[in-house]
C-alpha cells in the first residue's frame, strides 16, 4: 500500500516546493492538494463533516500552480488534486492545466475531482448546485475527449463545444488517471461510469473499512483502485485494515502550518511509508 499526504497548501503554511522536497526525501509516494477558489462570507452551507470550517479552507493557493512548483523540485512524487472542483471551472482551460502539469512532471499527475458541497461558492461561479452531478459527468467526458482526440468536440446539455485543437496532450496514456471523490452511492456510481479510481475520505475505525469497500464493489466492481484520503497518522489499526483490504493508497491528513512545524510532523510520520513499502 502506498502512503501519501493530503493537505491544503496555504499562504500561512510551508511553501509548496519545500513541502514537495520534504515528502520525497521522507519516502512519501504522493501529495494531494485541496481546492477552494473562495469562501463566501455568508457561510450558509454547513460543512459536510459537521464541524466548524477549518482555517485552511479560507486560504488555499491554486493547486495547479503549487503542484507545478513542486514538480520542478521532485522526481518521483505523484501529484494529485484532492479535489479539483471542476464544476466551478472552465473545462477547456482545466484540460490544458492538467495536461501541462502532466507534461512538465513527466507523467506524475492524478486528477481527483468532486462535485463539491459549498452551494454559495458554486453559485458565485455561475454553477447551479442542483445540476452539479450531471455537469461533472459531462465535464469528465469532455475532458477525456480533449486529452485523447486531435480534434475534440462535445455536445451535451451542460457542456457544448464544436471541434477544437488543444495541445499539449498528457504524457500518461490514454490520459492521467481520474479519481472521483465522495463517500456515498452517487460517487461510486460516477466512478463506475466516468473514472479510473475512487477517492473517499478515510473511515475512522478499522471495522468500517470493509463496508466502505463493499459499497464500491457493489456499484463499480472489484478492481477499482482506491485512495482513502486524510487518514489519521496515529491510527495504525485503520491503516492496517486498509492494507489488508488491498487498497492502492492511503493519504495522511496534514494541517497547513509553518515550515519548521511541518517538517517536525513529517519526521514523526516518516516511518509509516516504510512500514507499508
Amino acid at each position: 500500500m502506498k502512503i501519501g499526504i493530503s493537505t491544503f497548501a496555504t499562504d500561512e503554511g510551508i511553501a509548496p516546493a519545500a513541502l514537495g522536497r520534504a515528502l520525497e526525501e521522507r519516502g512519501f509516494e504522493s501529495l494531494f492538494l485541496a481546492e477552494h477558489s473562495h469562501i463566501p462570507v455568508s457561510r450558509e452551507t454547513p460543512h459536510p463533516m459537521g464541524v466548524e470550517l477549518p482555517r485552511g479552507y479560507y486560504r488555499p493557493v491554486d493547486p495547479f500552480v503549487a503542484l507545478g512548483a513542486i514538480s520542478s523540485v521532485t522526481t518521483s512524487l505523484r501529484l494529485g488534486t484532492g479535489l479539483t472542483l471542476l464544476i466551478q471551472r472552465d473545462v477547456i482551460h482545466t484540460a490544458k492545466e492538467v495536461a501541462t502539469l502532466d507534461l512538465i512532471s513527466a507523467g506524475r499527475v492524478i486528477f481527483g475531482v468532486g462535485v463539491g458541497w459549498n452551494r454559495e461558492e458554486m453559485r458565485n461561479h455561475g454553477t447551479d448546485p442542483r445540476v452539479r452531478g450531471a455537469l461533472l459527468d459531462e465535464q469528465l467526458e469532455a475532458i477525456r475527449e480533449i486529452w485523447t482526440k486531435e480534434e475534440a468536440q462535445f455536445h451535451g446539455r451542460h457542456v457544448d463545444f464544436d471541434p477544437i485543437f488543444q495541445w499539449p496532450k498528457p504524457v500518461q496514456r490514454p490520459h492521467p488517471p481520474i479519481y472521483v471523490g465522495g463517500n456515498g452511492e452517487p460517487a461510486v456510481r460516477r466512478v463506475a461510469a466516468h473514472a479510473n479510481g475512487w477517492l473517499p475520505n478515510a473511515v475512522r475505525e478499522p471495522d468500517q473499512v470493509r463496508g466502505q469497500l463493499d459499497l464500491l464493489r457493489e456499484h463499480a466492481g472489484p478492481d477499482v483502485p482506491v485512495t482513502a484520503t486524510s487518514a489519521a497518522g496515529n491510527r495504525p489499526d485503520v491503516l492496517d485494515a486498509y492494507a489488508e483490504a488491498g487498497v492502492e493508497r492511503v493519504t495522511l491528513g496534514l494541517p497547513s502550518v509553518p515550515e519548521a512545524d511541518t517538517l517536525a510532523m513529517l519526521d514523526r510520520l516518516a516511518e509509516i511509508p516504510l512500514r507499508y513499502r
